[in-house]
């Protein structure tokens, strides 16, 4: 067979309006998860988080600060609530334009991943509900049900772009002929990665490069509501996959030029 091509998706600012993690951070809240003080905190973290983006550093300290919280927390609790508000905690705050590009490249014979820090327990249902092929997310230790505040996998920066390779090499997909998108300079490794680098709604650092090497950019602006793309597996889908790491990058909280895709 020959080697496919495929369509790579960073998931906050680039599929969604928010950061993953922080819109589920109400849910949490009323399930006794979260205080007053640490729910305050990550709101004004998105607030910054959406306004001017996110440093690495600034990343950095937030996931210590985050792991910390979810330390001992309840594996099946967290599945719990993930489970029961994946779709009307997501549904809202989906890009049109990213559901149009999803279906485009899928239709041109392309698999699509979500390719995300955020944890693998919200990345891997939520990619089931926009109906994409796979997803990769950051993976949390977890000790006699409890989460430990240890990661197992970080899928940020260049370990995103190792995953990339990774999954290129396990589905057969020929990198030079695929597509990635993302608004953070942080992942340039993954846009570079492949073939075809896009730029969606970038912050600062990642607007100059692509003015540099003049990559297509692209503004992601109108939400709207979403069906699930596969209804009846969803529920089933997130219970099987929310598990042992849903917090574990839970700091990426604190943390568009239109281009055509050619079919194939």
């Amino acid at each position: 067979m020959p080697p496919e091509a495929a369509a790579f998706f960073d998931l906050d600012k680039t599929v969604i309006a928010t950061a993953s993690v922080i819109a589920f951070s109400r849910p949490f809240y009323r399930e006794g998860l979260l205080t007053r003080r640490i729910l305050a905190r990550g709101l004004w973290s998105q607030v910054m988080f959406l306004r001017f983006g996110a440093g690495a550093q600034a990343l950095e300290r937030m996931r210590q600060r985050l792991l910390r919280v979810t330390e001992g927390w309840e594996q099946e609790r967290v599945r719990r609530v993930v489970t029961d508000t994946l779709v009307q905690v997501v549904a809202p705050i989906v890009y049109r334009e990213a559901l149009d590009l999803i279906a485009q490249h899928k239709e041109a014979g392309r698999r699509v991943y979500i390719v995300s820090a955020a944890p693998e327990e919200i990345v891997e249902p939520l990619s089931h509900y926009l109906g994409a092929d796979g997803a990769i997310g950051t993976q949390a230790a977890v000790s006699a049900g409890r989460y430990t505040g240890q990661l197992l996998s970080y899928s940020y920066g260049p370990s995103k772009a190792e995953h990339i390779r990774q999954i290129a090499e396990r589905d057969g997909i020929d990198l030079s002929d695929s597509w990635a998108y993302s608004d953070s300079a942080t992942d340039l490794p993954m846009l570079e990665a492949v073939g075809h680098p896009v730029v969606v709604n970038p912050d600062r650092a990642l607007r100059r490069i692509a003015r540099m090497r003049d990559w297509p950019v692209m503004r992601f602006t109108e939400l709207t509501p979403v069906k699930p793309a596969i209804p009846a597996p969803l529920r089933v889908a997130a219970a099987g996959a929310i598990g042992a790491g849903l917090l574990g990058a839970a700091a990426l909280v604190a943390v568009r030029r239109r281009t055509a895709i050619p079919a194939e």
